[in-house]
């Protein structure tokens, strides 16, 4: 009965987070669920390798080799055949070709980036310039090969291309996942949250907020229940992972040769 009195005012001030306002935040959380479940990557299957290259002998030779080292592997002959083909969950890169005619390599690449088709490419070329290199590894790319490339050189940057799609695909997950716990709360217990973070105390948050110190003791207790931290610092940790985002390329330096 004292919690309810302590509650009364801010019961009042929140009602518009009703039961449908609940109702729609945990609709939310399942379909986030079932994204998230989506996106997970089939971990017992082989990364995938697309090839992008209008030379026919190209994308057989690369199939054959890609395979026997045991990857799966799906040939384009064309920038739009590989836009026209769905999402991919797993992880994968694309081992892209420079001069295609229609669309080129790095019109391709800037497409994606603009589609937030994230897997990392691999430039493969016959005839590769300084300028093309220096805009293509500026927007990202792992690599950028020249026709004929030895084979330890290329399974190298795949290698690189793949633990870097790995890695981003593994964050995206957590920060859906951190997503769906901060839609659990309600307005008041974002606010509590939110100077609980800036470091302020209970007495001083309650002064803010004009409410009891005893209501925002309950607040932080739920917001520590729903965002799933056992402390403070945790609690900032996660919320920081929440904004984290991967450096310009991945982070990942060009191979050196």
């Amino acid at each position: 009965m004292e919690r309810v009195t302590g509650l009364r005012e801010e019961t009042r001030s929140c009602s518009k987070h009703s039961a449908a306002a609940y109702a729609a935040r945990q609709r939310y959380s399942r379909a986030g669920l079932m994204i998230m479940e989506a996106e997970k990557p089939d971990m017992s299957a082989a990364p995938t390798i697309f090839v992008i290259d209008d030379d026919e002998d190209v994308r057989t030779s690369l199939s054959r080799l890609l395979r026997a080292a045991g990857w799966q592997v799906e040939t384009f002959a064309s920038a739009g055949d590989f836009l026209e083909r769905p999402a991919c969950a797993g992880t994968a890169c694309v081992l892209l070709d420079v001069d295609m005619p229609e669309m080129t390599g790095p019109r391709l690449h800037e497409t994606m980036l603009a589609r937030g088709i994230d897997m990392p490419v691999i430039f493969l070329t016959g005839k590769g310039d300084v300028p093309t290199t220096v805009q293509a590894m500026k927007r990202g790319a792992v690599d950028f090969l020249l026709k004929p490339v030895e084979n330890d050189t290329l399974f190298a940057a795949i290698e690189i291309a793949l633990r870097r799609h790995d890695s981003d695909q593994a964050r995206r997950r957590e920060q859906l996942g951190i997503a769906m716990r901060l839609d659990r709360l309600s307005a008041r217990e974002r606010e509590v949250m939110e100077l609980v973070v800036l470091g302020r105390l209970n007495k001083q948050i309650a002064a803010e907020l004009g409410i009891a110190e005893k209501t925002v003791k309950i607040h932080r207790g739920r917001v520590m229940e729903k965002m799933e931290v056992q402390s403070v610092a945790a609690l900032v940790h996660l919320l920081d992972r929440a904004d984290d985002r991967a450096p310009a390329g991945g982070g990942d330096p060009p191979l050196q040769r």
